[in-house]
C-alpha cells in the first residue's frame, strides 16, 4: 500500500504531520498529486481556532495539483485525464439536487459546508481531504477545472482569490462600465478585486488598507487595477474617493477580515441607491460606527457572498493566462510541511514579520 503524507490540524495552534494509506481509485473517484494550495484568511483562523471544528482535519481549499489516477466515469463527469494539472473547486456537487440544477451548488442538500475541501475529518477514511498534503482524495462529487499548461501550479493557485475577486466585485453586483468601485482590504482578494473590476470596465477604483502592515499591498495596488489606494490610518478615504473620482461609489466590495469598523465605511462610501457586498467575515457582532438608518435613507442593496463558483474560477484562469497583471510577481513565500506552520502563524499575526501578499503551500519545495 502507497503511503501519503498530510498535515493534520487536532486542534488549535496544533499541526501534526501523518501518513495516510493512498485509497483505490474506483470507477467514480480520483487521486490528485497536491503541487501547490494556497492560502487564504481561512487558513489561519482555522490555525488559530477562530474558525472552529468538531473533529481533526487536513486545511488547505485552494489546491492544484495533477490526477494521479482516475475513474472512468470519473474522468467523463469532469472532463479531464490522468497526468492533467487541475484545480480544484472548493465545494462539492451532487449535480442532482435543486440547488445544484440551479447553479447554487454551494448549498448543496448532500453537500455544502460538510464535504468542503480543507473542512472533512481526518480519521475518516482515507482522509486525505484538504491541501495541506502530498495528496487530495477526489470524491465524486467533486468539481475539476483544467488548468493551461502556460501556468505554473504556484501562479495557479491564485485561481481561488482572482475568481472570488471576479464573483465579488463583478458578477454580484453587476458591476457596469463607467462604475466607481471601492474596495476596503489590500490583501491577496483585494488585488485580484481590483483587478477583475477593471477588466470590467469599472471607471474609477479605490482600494483601502490600515497601517503599516498593508503599505507593501498599497503600493501594488496600481499595477492592479486601482486608480486610488488609501491608508485609511491616515487619510479619510470618503474625502479621498470624492477629491479623486468626484462622486461616491456605485460598487463597495468589503474583503476585510475581523475589521468590523469597515461596514460603517463601506456604507458612508456608497452612494444612494448603490451595492455593497460582504464577503469578509467580521469576528465580531460589534459594528463600530455603524448606523443601519443610513441604508435606508440610501436606498443601498447588500449582498452576502460565500464562496465562488467554477464559472468564476474558468474566467480567473483565462485572466490569469493572459499576463495584462502581475500576478507572477506578486511577493510570495512558499512553504514546504517544515516551513508551513512559520508562515501559518505570520499570517495570524502570532509571529514577528509582515505577511507575504501571497503564501502558498508546495509539498517538497524549499521556503523561499
Amino acid at each position: 500500500m502507497s503511503i501519503a503524507s498530510g498535515l493534520v490540524l487536532t486542534e488549535p495552534r496544533s499541526l501534526e504531520r501523518r501518513s495516510f494509506d493512498l485509497p483505490e481509485v474506483d470507477a467514480d473517484d480520483g487521486l490528485l498529486r497536491v503541487e501547490a494550495c494556497g492560502l487564504c484568511g481561512t487558513d489561519h483562523e482555522q490555525y488559530t481556532g477562530h474558525i472552529t471544528n468538531r473533529h481533526a482535519f487536513i486545511p488547505g481549499h485552494e489546491v492544484v495539483g495533477v490526477v494521479e489516477e482516475l475513474g472512468d466515469a470519473a474522468a467523463e463527469r469532469w472532463g479531464v485525464s490522468a497526468g492533467q494539472r487541475v484545480a480544484v473547486e472548493v465545494f462539492l456537487s451532487c449535480r442532482n439536487c435543486d440547488q445544484c440544477r440551479a447553479g447554487l451548488y454551494r448549498r448543496c442538500e448532500r453537500n455544502g459546508l460538510a464535504t468542503m475541501v480543507g473542512f472533512t475529518d481526518a480519521d475518516t477514511p482515507p482522509g486525505l481531504g484538504g491541501g495541506y498534503a502530498s495528496h487530495l482524495y477526489l470524491r465524486p462529487d467533486s468539481m475539476l477545472m483544467a488548468v493551461p499548461d502556460e501556468l505554473d501550479p504556484v501562479t495557479a493557485t491564485l485561481f481561488n482569490p482572482l475568481g472570488a475577486g471576479i464573483r465579488w466585485a463583478v458578477e454580484i453586483p453587476d458591476t457596469q462600465p463607467g462604475d466607481v468601485v471601492a474596495i476596503l482590504g489590500p490583501g491577496v482578494r483585494g488585488l485580484c478585486a481590483a483587478a477583475a473590476a477593471k477588466e470590467a470596465g469599472a471607471g474609477f477604483v479605490m482600494i483601502t488598507g490600515l497601517g503599516e502592515r498593508d503599505t507593501e499591498r498599497l503600493a501594488l495596488a496600481p499595477a492592479f487595477g486601482a486608480d486610488l489606494a488609501v491608508d485609511v490610518s491616515t487619510d479619510d478615504p470618503n474625502r479621498a474617493l470624492r477629491d479623486a473620482a468626484g462622486a461616491k461609489a456605485d460598487v463597495v466590495i468589503d474583503v476585510t477580515a475581523k475589521a468590523p469598523a469597515a461596514l460603517a465605511q463601506a456604507v458612508q462610501l456608497a452612494r444612494p441607491g448603490g451595492t455593497i457586498v460582504l464577503a469578509g467575515t467580521r469576528g465580531s457582532p460589534e459594528t463600530p460606527g455603524f448606523d443601519p438608518d443610513h441604508i435606508v435613507y440610501k436606498e443601498l442593496r447588500i449582498f452576502g457572498a460565500l464562496g465562488v463558483d467554477v464559472t468564476a474560477y474558468r474566467k480567473a484562469l483565462d485572466l490569469l493566462v493572459s499576463g495584462r497583471y502581475p500576478f507572477t510577481d506578486l511577493p510570495r513565500q512558499v512553504a514546504d510541511f517544515d516551513s508551513l506552520e512559520p508562515l501559518i502563524q505570520t499570517l495570524a499575526g502570532e509571529r514577528p514579520g509582515t505577511p507575504p501578499v501571497h503564501g502558498v503551500f508546495a509539498p517538497g519545495s524549499a521556503d523561499s
